[in-house]
C-alpha cells in the first residue's frame, strides 16, 4: 500500500499520492497532470525503439486510484494525450475501454499544449473539455503554471522533480512543487522525464520515493 500525506494548499486540504496524483476529499476529486497517454506509440512511430505497455500500465495505475478513493470525478490537468501520431488503434481502444469501466466516474480535461495538438478525445470518452483555469472553490485548476487572480494555481506542464543525495547516490524524483500561490503536480504518465524544479525561501516540495511522499527538508 503506497503512503500519501496531506497538505494545505490554498486553505485547503490536499492529499498527495504516491501514484503521482492530487486528492481533494471534499469533492472526492482526483487531480492528474499529464498522462501524456500514446507517448510511447508516438516515439515508435518515428523509429525510436522505446519500451511498451505505458498506456495500459498508467491507465491501470489510475483505475486502481478511482477504485480505491471511490472517486467522483477525475481532472486531468492537460496533457491527456501526448501526440495525434500517438492516437493508434491500441491505444484509444485501450482508452476507450477504461473509460467505459469507469463509466460512472465524471471526467473533465483542461486542455494543455499537448491536447491542442492531438485534439479533443473522442465524444464516445465522455469527457468534458475546458480550457484553464478551471475553478474548485479557492483554486484555480490550469496546466500551465501561470498566476490566476485571486485563487491558488495547481498546474502540471513541467514535469517536476528534485535531486536528492550526492555524488553516487544522487538521482532524480518526481516531486509536488508549492509556492505561495502556484503549486505543480508531478506527471502522472511514465515515460514523461523530470524537470528539476528551483526551490523559493517559501516553497515546499515534496518528493516521490518508494511508494511513499516525502517532504524535502
Amino acid at each position: 500500500m503506497s503512503r500519501s500525506l496531506t497538505v494545505q494548499v490554498g486553505g485547503r486540504p490536499l492529499t498527495l499520492l504516491a501514484e503521482r496524483a492530487a486528492w481533494l476529499q471534499d469533492e472526492r476529486t482526483l487531480l492528474v497532470a499529464d498522462a501524456h497517454l500514446g507517448k510511447a506509440q508516438s516515439f515508435r512511430r518515428l523509429g525510436v525503439p522505446v519500451p511498451g505497455g505505458t498506456t495500459a500500465a498508467n491507465l491501470a495505475r489510475l483505475g486502481a486510484l478511482i477504485d480505491r478513493l471511490a472517486a467522483r470525478e477525475v481532472l486531468f490537468l492537460g496533457d491527456l494525450l501526448h501526440a495525434r501520431s500517438g492516437r493508434s488503434p491500441r491505444v484509444m481502444t485501450a482508452v476507450a475501454d477504461w473509460r467505459a469501466h469507469h463509466a460512472g466516474v465524471a471526467m473533465r480535461l483542461v486542455r494543455g499544449n499537448h491536447d491542442r495538438h492531438a485534439g479533443d478525445p473522442p465524444k464516445e470518452w465522455q469527457i468534458d473539455v475546458v480550457d484553464e483555469p478551471w475553478f474548485i472553490g479557492p483554486l484555480a485548476l490550469c496546466h500551465h503554471p501561470k498566476p490566476v487572480d485571486g485563487a491558488y494555481v495547481l498546474a502540471g506542464h513541467l514535469h517536476p522533480g528534485a535531486v536528492v543525495g550526492q555524488g553516487l547516490d544522487r538521482m532524480r524524483l518526481p516531486c509536488f512543487h508549492f509556492g505561495p500561490d502556484l503549486g505543480v503536480l508531478p506527471a502522472f504518465g511514465d515515460f514523461t522525464g523530470l524537470h528539476v524544479v528551483r526551490r523559493g525561501p517559501e516553497d515546499r516540495c515534496f518528493v516521490v520515493a518508494d511508494d511513499e511522499v516525502r517532504p524535502l527538508p
